[in-house]
């Protein structure tokens, strides 16, 4: 992030000197000024309604930068080519979170909701308290951990004692060893209810709020559903919340009985969501399930997505392109890199590198996809070297200079 930072600084100081040849304003206001003085050029009576307006500038098609800023925004290029795409099967399906990166928060016993923390959408990490529940029986607890370890305490004293004195043949013997199987029961019995406490979630050691449980989230996560009200009985049973880590995704197809045969494990996939109409995930399926939907007559392959931005919600339906096994079919096609296309006021477009290094922007008509690539119908030639990493940086520096020219 602090490198793309970085090129977009240096690429705010190339904008004057950027290939983006327009006029200058009082060029243009020149040259209005003279086409409205011009013989034969119609204009309107003063104080009519409508007067005419300059029209609208178009996209710069020139970008020049310094080499230490190419460097900087990590521009690299591909060469166009043809190729044999690959056959698809076009799969419908929605984001799911993985549920070994999930977690249900629950009480492990009954009691009464004091306080809930949970807020949908906000971020937990592993161990904070999420919610406080009110165990009358955790009191009981408490109170007989207290008596059995301090029972324990004065047993193991009274058997040192003992065994100090039959050293000296003041005492039994017997009596030394029953003093000190009574400490290790007692010290046995303390362990036990500290164990219970922890597994209950209290701790064992003395506390303000002997009654209060405190429940914790056992990962680091956004909370994205709660079920909880302060001051309702809550059952062990009973989910309060839900936490789950969506920095990884699945994305669930739906595979047809008719495509079981073609469709496999390790299969290369792009993903687009109907949120994000413009954005291609890509991707494999890594796992197909093994039982038949009896209604819609389907099989899950699911797909993992990173999701670092954290763009990817929950329950957002699309579609997924799967590239099916075997050799390519159907005729050479000009292909780019997806990643290589952007969108620049309402059309597709790529930046193609000049032998000059000067980068230039080219509209484009575009075809079929798969596996990463896309058909170049028209805007490209064979052989160009077109932009796929920095594809982001051109397209904001061609924006600012765009902003700049209508300020």
């Amino acid at each position: 992030m602090s490198r793309i930072l970085l090129a977009l600084w240096l690429l705010s100081l190339e904008l004057g000197a950027s290939g983006c040849n327009k006029p200058t304003s009082e060029a243009k206001e020149q040259g209005h000024r003279e086409k409205k003085e011009a013989p034969g050029h119609d204009t309107k009576p003063e104080g009519s309604a409508h007067r005419d307006e300059p029209e609208h500038e178009e996209l710069p098609r020139h970008v020049r930068l310094k080499p230490e800023v190419i460097e900087a925004a990590g521009i690299k290029t591909h060469k166009v080519e043809r190729q044999a795409l690959l056959p698809t099967r076009k799969l419908s399906g929605e984001i799911m979170a993985d549920p070994d990166r999930s977690a249900r928060i629950s009480s492990p016993v009954a009691g009464k909701l004091e306080e809930v923390k949970l807020r949908e959408g906000a971020q937990v990490k592993k161990g904070d308290v999420v919610a406080v529940v009110r165990v009358p029986e955790l009191g009981r607890i408490h109170g007989a951990q207290a008596a059995a370890a301090a029972k324990a305490r004065a047993a193991r004293s009274n058997a040192e004692r003992l065994e100090d004195l039959s050293k000296k043949r003041l005492a039994s013997e017997q009596a030394w060893l029953d003093a000190r199987a009574e400490a290790e029961a007692l010290s046995a019995e303390a362990r036990a209810l500290s164990g219970q406490l922890a597994a209950m979630g209290s701790g064992s050691g003395g506390t303000s709020a002997p009654f209060l449980l405190a429940l914790r989230s056992p990962i680091t996560g956004v909370v994205v559903g709660r079920e909880a009200v302060v001051g309702q009985p809550v059952a062990a049973d009973l989910v309060l919340g839900t936490v789950a880590d969506l920095s990884e995704v699945w994305f669930l197809a739906r595979v047809f009985e008719k495509d079981l045969a073609l469709v496999h494990v390790g299969a290369p996939v792009e993903v687009q969501l109907n949120a994000y109409s413009e954005q291609h995930l890509t991707g494999k399926i890594d796992l197909m399930g093994q039982q038949i939907d009896p209604v819609a007559r389907t099989v899950t392959a699911r797909v993992r997505l990173l999701n670092p931005e954290g763009r990817l919600r929950l329950g957002l339906f699309g579609s997924a392109l799967v590239s099916l096994p075997g050799q390519a079919q159907g005729e050479s096609r000009l292909v780019v890199p997806r990643d290589a296309v952007t969108e620049i006021a309402g059309k597709s477009v790529v930046f193609v590198r000049q032998p000059d290094d000067d980068f230039e922007l080219h509209p484009v008509v575009l075809g079929q996809s798969a596996s990463g690539l896309v058909e170049v119908i028209s805007g490209l030639r064979e052989g160009e070297q077109v932009v796929h990493e920095g594809v982001f940086s051109l397209k904001s520096i061609v924006l600012k200079s765009t902003l700049a020219e209508e300020d």
